[in-house]
């Protein structure tokens, strides 16, 4: 998918809504487990709900890992599903991968190729040659952390290095990689404060921002310094969303908590007067 293609998306759903599929077997409502496939099936019911309401779906490979063999194919199952059903939708594996050589080349096409994903996200300690691999192929995206929302991102990532905080040394770096264009970030809806200057360094790639909800972010603070004139946001939210309910309502309820969040969004977009 292209940027133009992901930002005429924001702009006919007013929504820049990335859902999280972080599913979890242990909180997903208890019928579902007599299905198959349970993992798939409350993929499916969540994506169905809501996917008039956000732009992009986001499934942490941890979730589907943990699960060996079967988690794999329920992975499979829903980049397919999502694919074949909403190809307008924006996909992140959230698999945060970070190797030199032909080993990020593996992951790139394992990623890009094997599942079809339009972006990965990727780790940028061992520097260049760990992520231009991923930065080769068309029409893909590269999401490099930068200012993560935990509370361990202050071990390292706003520490100085030659008189700048590291994660700024990313950004800066970063941006002479070779396709740099293919390049977003994600930057923590708790570090909200830090997003004008991030937007100094970066004023045009796409920040993606993990945080927002269960983690404390507020959407109008991340809006205030992270819009640019392009939108240049995807806000995901994962367990607001994705465990509203623990009954047969759980797609309902999930809906209504997407759609809480689009309003927002749509409100900031009008504030803005993107995309009217």
């Amino acid at each position: 998918m292209t940027t133009e293609e992901l930002v005429a998306q924001i702009y006919h759903k007013k929504s820049f809504l990335c859902i999280g599929l972080d599913t979890d077997l242990g909180k997903i409502p208890p019928h579902l487990l007599e299905e198959p496939d349970p993992i798939f099936a409350f993929n499916k019911a969540i994506i169905d709900a809501t996917h008039h309401l956000c732009v992009a779906y986001k499934p942490n490979t941890a979730f589907y890992e943990a699960y060996g063999l079967k988690g794999w194919e329920a992975l499979s199952k829903t980049i397919d599903y999502l694919n074949d059903s909403y190809p307008e939708i924006f996909t992140i594996a959230d698999a945060k991968r970070g190797d030199i050589g032909n080993t990020a080349t593996r992951y790139a096409k394992a990623f890009f190729e094997a599942l079809n994903f339009d972006s990965i996200t990727v780790a940028p300690y061992m520097g260049r040659d760990s992520i231009e691999p991923f930065l080769e192929f068309r029409n893909k995206h590269t999401i490099l952390l930068a200012l993560t929302s935990n509370p361990g991102a202050f071990d390292f990532q706003t520490q100085k290095v030659a008189n700048t905080e590291l994660y700024k040394q990313v950004l800066n770096t970063s941006k002479a990689y070779k396709n740099s264009e293919n390049l977003m970030y994600v930057v923590g809806a708790t570090k909200a404060s830090y997003l004008k200057e991030i937007r100094n360094i970066v004023p045009d790639h796409f920040l993606l921002v993990p945080g927002v909800g269960a983690q404390g972010g507020q959407l109008d603070e991340v809006c205030q310094y992270g819009l640019n004139d392009k939108v240049g946001l995807l806000i995901n939210s994962s367990r607001g969303i994705l465990y509203a309910s623990q009954e047969r309502d759980f797609a309902d309820k999930a809906a209504e908590e997407a759609r809480a969040l689009q309003e927002g969004m749509a409100i900031e977009l009008k504030k803005k007067k993107l995309g009217s």
